[in-house]
């Protein structure tokens, strides 16, 4: 039975934390909810251990306290690590029509990277600083974040989310084109090439016209391309409800990085730090690449690299450095030119103070 340490008690740590209590394969043992926020944390804790016979340790914690992260690791010596923590969430721009809102949202998700970032850098020097050689799955922007520390060394094992959430909705198309619709019916092996900045269209069931902006969606063993199947699925609204299918992408990754856990062949984003999302084997803890008949990694490295600039990302240098599109560049340079300069990790902490001006909100602390 396993230790799991949840760092980071949002929407989806809460979520992620229920998931794994209740998970079918019964192998969790104790799950270590760490996060800010008391009164989270506690309903949280009380959410899990209501859905599943599980034990459920609240921990109060600033993940950008590298020593106090690493003090947590070891003294609970957790088998698995989630990261979920970040500075904003990614929704908190959902609803804003303010002239700051619309330059953020149109610049992408890239520019604030500066929210995402300092979090799981903490949670990953500590845990090198604590020796603890477990896998870490991250939530926070993983695209992104994942290849900005595969620069540092300090790459977490894999992402959670986006790519696998495309999974699932090829998973849903498929299941409804049976006739009739087939809920048990057997699907096919499904290999998804894709990167954050192409979820949404999925999710929303909007099929770009020009195919070089589609994710791939390869089938069968053989790896048959049917890409479109990626937006046939009924179309979801952007917003919160979106956490159910990331959850429900996430978990199974989850746990088949526990000890003891069946392989699982999975489509996931970042593993190792590669950019975007790409389908995996995953078995005794390790993560490999599972790419269809006749796609290099080096294909499939390239195009992810080109489908981040639909967040803003042109490149990553070999220090860390973040690189803007010209777009990102021009979509807030009436707001602050500076937002989307090149970031280097050791700015992360003023740009995310900067950011927060253009936004109107109380600088960042902690």
């Amino acid at each position: 039975m396993s230790v799991v340490l949840i760092i980071g008690m949002g929407d989806m740590g809460e979520r992620l934390a229920a998931g794994l209590a209740a998970s079918r394969q019964d192998r969790v043992r104790r799950l270590v909810l760490a996060g800010r926020s008391a009164a989270k944390l506690a309903d949280a804790a009380a959410l899990t251990v209501s859905v599943a016979d599980c034990l459920a340790e609240p921990v109060l914690l600033d993940a950008t306290r590298q020593d106090d992260v690493a003090a947590l690791l070891a003294r609970t010596r957790p088998d698995l690590v989630v990261q979920c923590a970040s500075l904003r969430s990614p929704w908190e721009l959902t609803g804003r029509d303010d002239t700051a809102g619309r330059a953020l949202a149109a610049a992408g998700l890239g520019l604030r990277l500066p929210y995402q970032l300092p979090p799981l850098l903490s949670v990953m020097r500590a845990a090198k600083e604590a020796g603890y050689t477990g896998p870490v799955a991250n939530l926070s922007f993983p695209d992104v974040t994942g290849p900005v520390l595969r620069r540092l060394g300090l790459a977490p094992a894999v992402g959670l989310g986006n790519a696998g959430m495309i999974l699932l909705r090829v998973r849903a198309a498929l299941r409804a084109a049976r006739t009739p619709p087939d809920a048990d019916a057997d699907l096919p092996l499904i290999r998804v090439l894709g990167q954050h900045s192409q979820v949404g269209a999925s999710m929303q069931g909007q099929e770009p016209a020009d195919p070089a902006r589609r994710c791939r969606v390869y089938l069968g063993e053989d790896g048959q391309r049917d890409d479109s199947a990626a937006y046939r699925a009924p179309g979801l609204s952007p917003g919160l409800r979106h956490n159910a299918v990331t959850a429900a992408a996430a978990l199974p990754v989850l746990e088949a990085l526990l000890p003891g856990a069946q392989p699982l062949r999975w489509t996931v984003p970042a593993p190792a730090g590669l950019p975007g999302g790409y389908p995996v084997r995953i078995a005794d803890g390790t993560v490999t690449l599972d790419l269809p008949p006749g796609l290099t990694e080096a294909e499939a490295v390239a195009f992810n690299e080109d489908k981040a600039r639909g967040d803003g990302i042109e490149r990553v240098d070999d220090d860390g450095t973040v690189h803007f599109t010209a777009a990102a560049r021009e979509a807030v340079a009436a707001l602050d030119p500076w937002l989307a300069e090149p970031l280097p990790p050791g700015d992360l902490r003023a740009r995310a103070a900067a950011l927060d001006v253009a936004l109107g909100r109380a600088a960042v602390s902690g």
